[in-house]
């Protein structure tokens, strides 16, 4: 694999990625037991420049994972409670008027709301209506929100980290597609091992406190955040993600029988752009300085799962889009030649 967009510069960074990955997982590890594969995507979403949605069960630590990881990572953090009555102002910032000491003219003041920090917790999110919801949009997409006439810009690095607790869902309101399709992923967070909740419940329970330090700033970051782009992709890495993504389009030819049976509608191309840009981050985190289709295929679920939904008749035989996914997975192939050869994939590639 060529490395010719990588500098010796780079080269560097990329091992100083991979150290300060190491030591946020090592400073989150003295708070939250367990949890690799959640914090390692969570890594993964922030050095790409991308938002996560997390969806759990209360008391699985989401809060906490997610406050600590700006603890590592020395950033401002923000979090808002999202409730039924949470007007979009009280989440963007609103102006007020205000008396000029010195002319005793009045003018307006602009007061900066929750947003203005680098990560957001937006916690229990599809609690509040969609007003407020919308009101992310702007701030997740195009990085500013806009009162009256005024656009004000957010600082960067900006990461957005969502909650949502999937068993109460009266009096709550499911985040719409677009909005979801602005997650760069969706988590799952799962209920502990016994060994980890072993581990939890005598941690918990004592009197021992644990003291974390940060490991990166915000330049630090963003420096990261531009090596990650700069990371080769190789054209068969591409056709990969392109096939998985392509196949998951119900009006295509040559999507897969069992997808159109159980498919609504399919991602777009927002879900190649996360599986090509998480896979670069993904394979720097682990050392390499090029992305293999094994980075594809591990941030597949992730990245696919809220971009697709399923029909009526699937989601009542249990199907779900992990599902399919899954079974996407298992019949694409992974190597080069077969990827070529592939009768079923052909009418993929020529749409």
């Amino acid at each position: 694999m060529t490395l010719e967009n990588l500098t010796n510069d780079d080269l560097a960074a990329a091992r100083a990625l991979a150290e300060a990955a190491n030591g946020i997982k090592g400073q989150l590890s003295r708070v939250i037991v367990g949890q690799e594969a959640v914090i390692e995507e969570l890594l993964i979403a922030l050095f790409s420049k991308g938002h996560c949605l997390l969806e759990g069960v209360p008391g699985l630590a989401k809060t906490l994972m997610i406050s600590t990881l700006a603890r590592t990572l020395s950033l401002e953090f923000s979090r808002v409670q999202f409730t039924p009555d949470l007007m979009p102002s009280d989440i963007t910032g609103t102006e007020v008027i205000q008396e000029n000491k010195d002319t005793g003219a009045r003018e307006f003041r602009f007061l900066k709301g929750p947003l203005f920090a680098n990560i957001v917790l937006a916690d229990e999110i599809n609690r509040t209506p969609p007003k407020t919801q919308a009101a992310l949009l702007e701030a997740m997409q195009e990085r500013q929100v806009t009162v009256g006439r005024a656009r004000h810009r957010l600082d960067n690095p900006f990461f957005v980290l969502a909650t949502q607790n999937p068993l109460e869902q009266e009096g709550t309101y499911p985040l719409p597609e677009a909005q979801q399709d602005r997650f760069m992923f969706k988590v799952f967070v799962r209920y502990p091992g016994f060994n980890d909740e072993m581990e939890i419940a005598r941690r918990t329970t004592g009197t021992a406190t644990e003291e974390v330090k940060p490991v990166l700033d915000g330049k630090q970051i963003l420096n990261l955040q531009d090596l990650v782009r700069r990371v080769p992709a190789s054209d068969h890495v591409l056709r990969y993600a392109l096939a998985l993504v392509r196949q998951t389009r119900v009006s295509e030819p040559g999507v897969p029988g069992h997808v159109k049976e159980s498919l609504a509608w399919g991602a777009g191309p927002r879900a190649i752009q996360n599986l090509v840009l998480g896979g670069k981050a993904r394979a720097l985190l682990r050392g390499r300085t090029h992305v293999q289709t094994e980075d594809i295929k591990a941030l597949a679920l992730p990245v696919l799962r809220h971009r697709l939904q399923v029909n009526f008749a699937a989601a009542s035989d249990g199907a779900t889009t992990d599902t399919v996914v899954s079974r996407l997975l298992a019949e694409t192939p992974e190597k080069e030649s077969d990827l070529l050869r592939d009768e079923r994939l052909k009418p993929i590639f020529a749409a």
